[in-house]
Formats: C-alpha cells, sequence, structure tokens
C-alpha cells in the first residue's frame, strides 16, 4: 500500500495514528537538528519532520538530500504541530517520519511548481504534466469535471440519451476548413474530422432517439487566436417534436441548474433580444448585459450642423461612460488613439464632459451649443460626471468599433465582474449573410436552420430578409452555446441548398445521406451545442478557455509538449499514396 491517506486528509482527529504517505517533496527547510518536508499530492500539502531527538541519524541525512518533486512514501506519527498554519487545511498537525522510501528522483523542475510561477506560458506549455501540478491548473481541471459531471447528471435526469458519433467522417462545406485524414485502404480519398456532429444527431432524430446528447470533441482548421483551439468539446444536444420555446426551456433550466450547483447562483429570468436589437444597442450578437452603456443613435440631433463629419456619416452613436468625465486630457488623447488602433478602426472619436455644474464641455463646441449637448446626454443617459463618447460613419463598421469602446471602458470601471452572470437570449437571426465580394448568400449558422415559420416563401423575393429560426446563449458578453430548429423536409432542405449556391448534384454528392434519411419520416427536431472550454471558463471567473484544458495547443495550432503536427516518413506516405509539394 502507497498510502493510508493523502496529503490533505490528515487533521487533530487523526493525531497519534500510524499512517502512510506518498507525493512529491514540494519543499524542504533544514535548520540542522531538524529538517522539514512539505509532501505535496493532488489533495493537499502535509508537513513531514525529521527530528534529531526523534529520528533516526540515517533518516535525518536522507532527507536532507531530497530534491524538489522528488516522489516518496513515508510512514510515521501524526503529531500536533507546534507552529500551527491556517493557511492550509492540514496546519495543525504534521508527521514524524519513521520510515522515508524514494520512488523517483527528479531533475530540478525547470520552473518553481507554485501557485505563483516564474515560468512564462510558452515554457509552461512544453512542460505542461508539470504545469499541471500546479493549484492553479490542477483546480481548473477538477472545476471543469465538476460542470461536466453536472451536465450529465442533468441531462440524465431529462431523459436524455448520450450516444457516441464517429470522428472519421465525410468532408462537408460548413464554414471553416476540416482538417482531413488520408486513408490507407481507399487510395486517394480522404476522411474528415468532424465540426460538429451536426448531421448525425439529426439521423439520430430520424432514427427515434428522441433525446440525444454528446460531450464531443470538434475540430475546425481555421485561423487561431489567443481564445481559441483548433479541438474543441461541445456539449451536443438534439430534440425531437419540439419548437424553439421547448428549447430555450430546456438548455435555459440546464444552464440554471449549472449556475446554482457550481457557482451558487440563482438566476430567475434569461432575457431575450433579437439579433436586430442587439446589433443596433450593442454593436454585437452576444451582448455583455451586466452593465449599462446602451447605444443612443444620434443621427437626428447631431446632424444638420456645420460639423460635416457627422453630416456626411450613415451612423452617428454615442454610449454614456459613467463617471469617466474626470479623465485628464493625457487618458482622453490616448482614449482617442486607442479607437484609431487598427484593430478597432475608427478615425476619430467626439466626446463631451457632463461637468457636476449640470455644463458640458466638448471638443466639437465649435459646432453645437449647451442645449445641443443637452439633448446627447439626455439621449445616452448622460448624469453628471459621465463621458459620452461618438463615433460615426459605416453603420456596421461604426456599430462594432464602439461595441470594442464599449467593452473596453467597461474593462477599464471594472464593470465585468466575473462573480456576476448575465444570461442572455439572442433570437431572430437572419437566416443568409450576403457576401459582398461574390454577390452570394451562405447559411449564417448552418444550411440545415429551419427559416422562421411562415417565412420560406420569402426566400425567392427577399431573402436578405428572412429570420433563421435560431437562438445563440450569451453569458457575460460570450456566446456559450447556439442551435436551431432544422429544417426536417427534403424538399425544403432541396430548397434551401438551392439558395446557397449548390446545384443537384452537388447536394446529392455532399448530403445524400441526410436527404435519404429525410425521406424515412423525418420527425420535426432542434439542438444546440453549446461550447464546453467557454463556458467552464466563464463559470470558472476567466475569459481564456486554455486554462481549462489539460494539453492545449498555442497560437499556431501546435502542441509545443510532444512537437505536433510533425512530418511522417516516407513509408507512411508511400501507404496514404500521398506526394508532398513543398
Amino acid at each position: 500500500m502507497y498510502r493510508s491517506h493523502t496529503c490533505g486528509e490528515l487533521r487533530e482527529s487523526h493525531i497519534n495514528s500510524k499512517v502512510t504517505l506518498s507525493g512529491w517533496v514540494q519543499k524542504t527547510r533544514d535548520k540542522g537538528f531538524v529538517v522539514w518536508v512539505d509532501l505535496r499530492d493532488r489533495y493537499g500539502i502535509t508537513q513531514l519532520v525529521f527530528d534529531e531527538d526523534r529520528t533516526a541519524s540515517h533518516l535525518l541525512e536522507k532527507a536532507r538530500h531530497l530534491g524538489r518533486e522528488f516522489v516518496v512514501q513515508v510512514q510515521g506519527e501524526v503529531i500536533e504541530r507546534a507552529s500551527k498554519n491556517p493557511n492550509i487545511p492540514t496546519g495543525t498537525i504534521e508527521v514524524l517520519v519513521e520510515e522515508l522510501t524514494v520512488l523517483n528522483t527528479s531533475k530540478t523542475p525547470p520552473f518553481t511548481i507554485e501557485n505563483e510561477t516564474d515560468g512564462g506560458e510558452d515554457l509552461r506549455m512544453k512542460y505542461r504534466y508539470l504545469d499541471i501540478r500546479r493549484n492553479p491548473v490542477k483546480n481548473n481541471l477538477i472545476f471543469r469535471s465538476q460542470v461536466t459531471m453536472e451536465v450529465r447528471k442533468y441531462l440524465a435526469e431529462k431523459g436524455f440519451i448520450e450516444v457516441e458519433t464517429p470522428y472519421l467522417i465525410k468532408s462537408t462545406p460548413e464554414g471553416a476548413r476540416d482538417f482531413v485524414v488520408p486513408s490507407r485502404m481507399n487510395e486517394g480519398q480522404f476522411y474528415a474530422l468532424p465540426q460538429s456532429p451536426q448531421t448525425f444527431k439529426q439521423l439520430l432524430m430520424v432514427a427515434g432517439m428522441d433525446k440525444y446528447f454528446q460531450i464531443v470533441k470538434c475540430f475546425r482548421d481555421e485561423d487561431l487566436r489567443a481564445d481559441r483551439q483548433p479541438e474543441f468539446t461541445q456539449i451536443d444536444c438534439e430534440m425531437a417534436f419540439v419548437e424553439q420555446e421547448d428549447i430555450l426551456n430546456a438548455f435555459e433550466g440546464l444552464t440554471r441548474h449549472l449556475l446554482k450547483e457550481i457557482n451558487g447562483v440563482d438566476i430567475s429570468a434569461f432575457p431575450r433580444i433579437t439579433y436586430d436589437d442587439a446589433m443596433r444597442i450593442y454593436g454585437n450578437d452576444k451582448p455583455d448585459i451586466r452593465f449599462g452603456m446602451e447605444f443612443a443613435e444620434l443621427n437626428d440631433i447631431a446632424q444638420h450642423k456645420d460639423f460635416g463629419v457627422f453630416n456626411s456619416s450613415e451612423l452617428v452613436v454615442g454610449i454614456a461612460v459613467p463617471g469617466a468625465a474626470s479623465y485628464t486630457r493625457k487618458e482622453l488623447d490616448a482614449l482617442v488613439n486607442w479607437v484609431k488602433r487598427p484593430q478597432v478602426g475608427a478615425k476619430g472619436m467626439v466626446y463631451v464632459k457632463c461637468n457636476e455644474d449640470g455644463s458640458y464641455k466638448s471638443t466639437v463646441d465649435k459646432f453645437y451649443d449647451q442645449e445641443d449637448l443637452k439633448k446627447w446626454a439626455e439621449a445616452t443617459g448622460a448624469q453628471p460626471g459621465d463621458l459620452i463618447c461618438v463615433l460615426s460613419g459605416d453603420k456596421n463598421k461604426t456599430r462594432s468599433q464602439l461595441s470594442a469602446l464599449r467593452m473596453e471602458m467597461a474593462e477599464r470601471l471594472g464593470l465585468r465582474k466575473p462573480d456576476e452572470f448575465a444570461p442572455l437570449w439572442v433570437v431572430d437571426f437572419p437566416l443568409l449573410e450576403l457576401d459582398e465580394e461574390t454577390g452570394n448568400y451562405h447559411a449564417m449558422h448552418h444550411p440545415f436552420t429551419s427559416p422562421k415559420p411562415g417565412q420560406l416563401e420569402m426566400l425567392e423575393s427577399d431573402p436578405g430578409a428572412v429570420r433563421a429560426n435560431a437562438y445563440d446563449l450569451v453569458l457575460n458578453g460570450n456566446e456559450i452555446g447556439g442551435g436551431s430548429i432544422r429544417i426536417h423536409d427534403k424538399n425544403v432542405q432541396e430548397t434551401m441548398f438551392k439558395h446557397l449556391g449548390f446545384t443537384p448534384e452537388e447536394a446529392k454528392a455532399q448530403f445524400g445521406f441526410l436527404m435519404d434519411a429525410f425521406q424515412y419520416g423525418a420527425p420535426p427536431h432542434g439542438g444546440i451545442a453549446f461550447g464546453l472550454d467557454r463556458l467552464v471558463s466563464i463559470l470558472g471567473g476567466q475569459e481564456t478557455i486554455r486554462d481549462f484544458i489539460a494539453f492545449p495547443k498555442n497560437n499556431s495550432g501546435r502542441d509545443v509538449m510532444i512537437d505536433a503536427p510533425a512530418p511522417i516518413d516516407q513509408e507512411q506516405l508511400n501507404e496514404l499514396h500521398l506526394k508532398l509539394n513543398v
């Protein structure tokens, strides 16, 4: 038996007990006549003591040669600790060691295995197995496990069946690039790794499974950023004989359950907003509603003066930033430069200080008098002490720019509090998006999304006006889930493929298996998929999904720990009938 107890288990009630512990050496402290060793495992830390008055000399000398991260086993007696440590659960006891076995030695780690480490991110990713020993990473993975277990528990209680779907599938055009896998046994042919189990979960509804879920890996070969991974995990769900309201109620329940069980937070109602209103009020389709700063369109009260910048703009829009009228000229200039950065792309910014005495000071005082600026304050809801920030230009670009500014100001003002949770449903998305370069429409979500009831005929006359029977669940300014009511009728699906530019032959080649299935009694169905990585990070009070993934990849899609992707040898290439063109 390597251990009778864990390193986080012993308390005063164990005093005088004989115990066996195993773990890693966190650190040693040698005072000459006594050596203390902190022994760590997943569960905590226990202090070991080697005392020259009570410990054999050879054992004391052996303890002096223990290095950091050595794996050891000890046997001894639990005694009361003279100098107690209230910061750890085992801080009232220590173990007087009677036997010490070194199970494995360790090289000196490349960074300190402490909560606050001296290792940079690249180094820690290379030695991720060491990084996971640190409490912040270890606790994140335990937290992820807790969330996952609660998801399974809730869905199982609601009658959902967990079904695995294949990873080696057929490449289909669903937005991002597929990762492809060459087939050795089928020369010149390739599998694809699934971007989602979309068609399979629809087939499971045709198969009569009724309520399906799966916690599943998905793959997208797309350009990466700090908070995106080429492989990610979805909570994938589908239900038969449902309408949109059934889906929203079911998964509002799941989200409420997680917030209650994981975070101890009760959320009574999930507000709903249409896509059009979200874009108009917040400038994006995943608004953070933990704070205000809603957009106010100022065209009617800011145009038709002598300020040509506004007069020539499609949209003039502003927000009131609470308490920011105290910004100095230097701070305001820096803010103007912030919105002019390429990442935001604004040409400039007009601001108005709402002074405590009720007067206004603006960068455009030459063109607007106090009454004009008062109307701006009324429109934006600005109070004395607030700062009105105004952008103008092309409608879509300006909304996106002001959305970025809104989020930045909220961050600076500490309004995005990680322990506050504000869920929101966004509904009534456009069914199709117009590609301005090609002039063609493509599906805003995916080609299996149903139009809103009664709008199918509009696909011929006004395709851009058709609304999708789709919905996104937003939490704290992040999309954590999205789905739709699916098309379940073969003729309607063929109509959708036609409007997406598929010829009948292309549609059959890509999705013939699904169209065939629809001919055998496909029920009405719909579903949703949650991004588990992002959901866990938000519930954990963080925004970076990488911190909650055991072995993440870097911004180039590389696993620097195992050095992947990597070349394969010529023999493998020959077996796969591949020739590199590099």
